[in-house]
């Protein structure tokens, strides 16, 4: 299986400065071959792909030092994501979808750099990272490597640096084999309510700190200060960090205790853009694709299976009778003719789990792994 390993780098400061100059170079190059792209095709109505542009690399970096320093792979990348991004460009067109044309790419929009060979310009000597052009840089590595490493990412995030290694052939942990099965419904009164009558509360971390980030906001909207912005990216981050960590101990716990996991197939972002306001912001907070993301690749991992199901009417059908019982957002009891009287959400819990049982030996369950 594949799985990516993220670890902090500490440089010095001959080493930052190299690796922002690295980053710069990289976001030349992107903007350069983007604006070559656009002037063919204005001047000449001709459409150049990445391998027009990386026949013409060699040249380009004899012309500019900066590109000259960067990996000869990494510029190769820098291409392909380009490349990449007109795909999208041209494939949304297609589907009648907003076309979002590719654009220049600020200093503010460009944070990392992909070697896409291991041993390639980067390769792990003596417990540290050895980056080209910029030296032996001190990286934390807190847990083991697994599997062959394949590509290493060079990110930058509110002045640190961090390394990303995505490694292939990684061993499985398997878990000891497990019969028991789990609904579970998510939402944001309750972070997530299972079929086992567990119900787990929603932290809501961004409503400590909402208000200081509102005004931090506020005062960077009238005063565009390096210092605030800075400020307003760490907010943001430790918000960020704390639902991570949330997320990761709570799919934890449960691939540990459970052998079929049966979640709702939500469209998260789909559910956001159709919301108040108000409410889309703690869609976003809850961020439930995270959470079901960490529990699939946890899941794989431990050879535990996640299966989707239809989410729809699982809240508006009776678990006992199967009647539906048409209810709007503020009900929070479920309450039937059959004399089944609970909480919205564990009626919802206890559906998932049978539409899964119901669907776990058959084709059309949609598994993660």
């Amino acid at each position: 299986m594949k799985k990516s390993f993220k670890y902090r780098l500490f440089t010095n400061k001959t080493q930052k400065d190299r690796l922002n100059a690295l980053l710069g170079s990289a976001r030349f190059l992107y903007n350069c071959a983007l604006e070559q792209r656009i002037i063919c095709y204005k001047q000449w109505h001709k459409s150049i792909n990445y391998y027009d542009q990386a026949n013409s690399l060699k040249e380009i970096r004899n012309l500019d030092n900066g590109i000259a320093e960067l990996n000869y792979s990494c510029s190769q990348n820098i291409l392909r994501q380009l490349d990449k991004a007109f795909q999208a460009f041209f494939r949304r067109i297609k589907q009648g979808e907003k076309p979002g044309f590719p654009r220049f790419k600020g200093k503010d929009r460009f944070h990392s750099i992909t070697f896409p060979s291991y041993g390639d310009g980067i390769k792990l000597k003596n417990g540290k990272l050895y980056i080209q052009n910029v030296g032996h840089v001190r990286i934390k590595l807190h847990r083991d490597l697994e599997g062959k490493i394949k590509t290493v990412t060079v990110k930058r995030q509110n002045g640190r640096f961090y390394a990303s290694f995505s490694c292939d052939d990684v061993p499985q942990n398997i878990l000891p084999v497990s019969t028991k099965e789990i609904g579970i419904d998510v939402g944001i009164k309750s972070f997530a309510v299972m079929s086992d009558g567990q119900m787990i509360d929603n932290p809501k971390y961004l409503k400590q700190p909402e208000t200081k980030i509102k005004e931090t906001q506020s005062q960077y909207s009238k005063k565009r200060s390096k210092n605030l912005k800075k400020k307003l990216a760490c907010l943001h981050e430790k918000v960020s960090n704390q639902r991570k960590d949330f997320h990761h101990k709570l799919s934890r716990k449960i691939v540990d205790c459970f052998g079929f996991i049966f979640i709702e197939d939500l469209k998260s972002k789909q559910m956001a853009n159709g919301n108040f306001k108000v409410l889309n912001k703690y869609i976003n907070d809850a961020a439930w694709s995270q959470f079901f993301n960490f529990l699939s690749y946890k899941a794989e991992e431990a050879g535990r299976r996640v299966i989707k199901v239809n989410p729809k009417n699982t809240t508006q059908t009776c678990s006992k009778c199967g009647k539906i019982i048409k209810k709007d957002f503020s009900a929070r009891v479920h309450k039937c003719s059959c004399g089944l009287e609970i909480s919205r959400d564990l009626n919802a819990a206890y559906n998932i789990l049978r539409r899964g049982q119901r669907l776990v030996f058959k084709t059309e369950a949609v598994c993660f792994n």
